[in-house]
């Protein structure tokens, strides 16, 4: 009898250089962000198999969100670019956002009887 091994394709130093790439590069973003917004901070929420959505929101109030392939490279990306992580997207952090036309134009459209996206 044949003695198998199991290969794991996501493991070697080709898939850590990747990842280390990718969270270089959401960490820069990240950075960016907070830099043209006077500050920012962030929540990550798992997504599944997609991985994970960072969700930024800068201190004029002003919020965007990138996703990373996985929740470890979202993690690693937030703790490069140094910015404050909640655990929970509510209470005062949730506060923080401010919305414009154009965010209530998307929630009102998606109501039966609501106004188009435009």
């Amino acid at each position: 009898m044949a003695d198998i091994q199991q290969v794991d394709e996501g493991a070697g130093p080709e898939r850590d250089a990747r990842t280390e790439r990718r969270a270089a590069k959401l960490a820069k973003q990240i950075s960016s962000f907070a830099q043209a917004h006077g500050g920012a901070e962030g929540q990550i929420a798992y997504l599944g198999q997609k991985g994970a959505r960072i969700v930024l929101v800068g201190e004029d109030g002003d919020w965007g969100d990138l996703v990373a392939p996985s929740y470890a490279v979202a993690e690693q990306a937030v703790k490069e670019s140094g910015i404050t992580v909640h655990d929970d997207f509510d209470g005062e952090f949730a506060n923080k956002v401010r919305t414009g036309p154009y965010e209530w134009t998307r929630m009102a459209g998606i109501q039966v009887g609501g106004p188009g996206n435009a």
